[in-house]
């Protein structure tokens, strides 16, 4: 089974390969919906059986360790919560360094750092395995929609190899290879930063011009019309001012977590990011005042606080934008 993944990732003459995937829950479930829809038979663990029963339905086959899915399978896919699941579903008898056979390939695409992956790529030198870091832009409505942003960090030849199966999960136009190993997780970490500073500038842009006596709703639109324009102002922050979503598919502690690495990131490099660790510990005082499973955007919250009312315009503006 494995050898056939050396050199082809199936296609019209030959099935195409057993993925196995490690992490089912909000993005990994919606990742491997997509997988199995495009026909990729796949092998399936996450801590909860529970989050597998319509892959099984689907044909899916369960394993009771990471070790069972790497022997199992052509290729390994990992989507979890923090460096630290990675490193421990990777490590032991029952890990995955223990199933991969030599030569084999596995693709984390959490949202990490580099010292998991290049500790094994050192330990496992002798084996010839295949190791690529993927992280994913897109939410947990892009893993189900299979239109993720996928940025991977590798060999060149692995990327062009593995394509397919990236594009069963995610936007083929926005599928890039990045740079060498680890250059996927730096990339997605200094995305996140930029979005969660966009978000707490907005907070404040809004909660500023709101008490100032502005209409909520005419001053998004002049921020949209500005040359301070974002994705974040013209799009992202609509959940909040429309529906009051803080978006609780994304919980505030994974979004501290995030925030976290990148700091740690800049660290390691000698950058200094004054601006990164206010934002830090702006997001660290939503989650100590609102919970570990706040939506990652419930900063917006504190300043809606502040003000002494919610940020929200009035149904009819979002209509005539809805019309527009």
């Amino acid at each position: 089974m494995h050898s056939s993944m050396n050199a082809s990732t199936g296609s019209s003459h030959g099935p195409l390969p057993t993925v196995g995937f490690i992490g089912l829950g909000n993005m990994g479930s919606g990742m491997t919906k997509n997988l199995q829809a495009t026909g990729y038979p796949l092998v399936v663990t996450d801590l909860r059986r529970e989050s597998a029963e319509g892959l099984l339905a689907g044909g899916a086959r369960w394993a009771d360790s990471p070790r069972e899915v790497a022997a199992s399978s052509d290729l390994v896919i990992t989507m979890l919560p923090t460096p630290k699941h990675v490193a421990a579903v990777a490590a032991g008898a029952d890990g995955i360094v223990a199933g991969l056979p030599d030569g084999g390939t596995w693709i984390d695409m959490s949202t990490s750092v580099p010292e998991v992956l290049d500790g094994i790529r050192r330990t496992e030198e002798h084996r010839g395995l295949h190791l690529l870091d993927a992280p994913v832009s897109g939410m947990s409505v892009g893993a189900a929609n299979g239109m993720l942003q996928i940025f991977v960090g590798g060999d060149a030849v692995d990327v062009a190899r593995l394509r397919p199966v990236f594009e069963a999960m995610g936007d083929p136009e926005r599928i890039l290879h990045v740079g060498g190993h680890g250059a996927g997780y730096a990339v997605k970490l200094m995305i996140n930063q930029l979005w969660f500073s966009h978000l707490v500038a907005t907070a404040e842009v809004l909660s500023v011009g709101v008490a100032a006596g502005v209409d909520l709703g005419v001053l998004r639109d002049a921020l949209v019309a500005s040359p301070a324009n974002s994705t974040f102002v013209s799009r992202d922050v609509l959940s909040i001012l429309d529906h009051g979503d803080y978006d609780e598919g994304f919980a505030i502690a994974l979004a501290c977590k995030d925030l976290g690495l990148s700091v740690d990131l800049a660290r390691s490099v000698g950058m200094p990011v004054e601006l990164s660790s206010l934002v830090e510990q702006i997001f660290r005082r939503a989650r100590a005042r609102f919970g570990d499973l706040a939506g990652e955007m419930t900063p917006v919250r504190l300043y809606e606080e502040m003000l002494g009312r919610d940020l929200r315009r009035e149904a009819g503006e979002h209509a005539a934008e809805v019309a527009a």
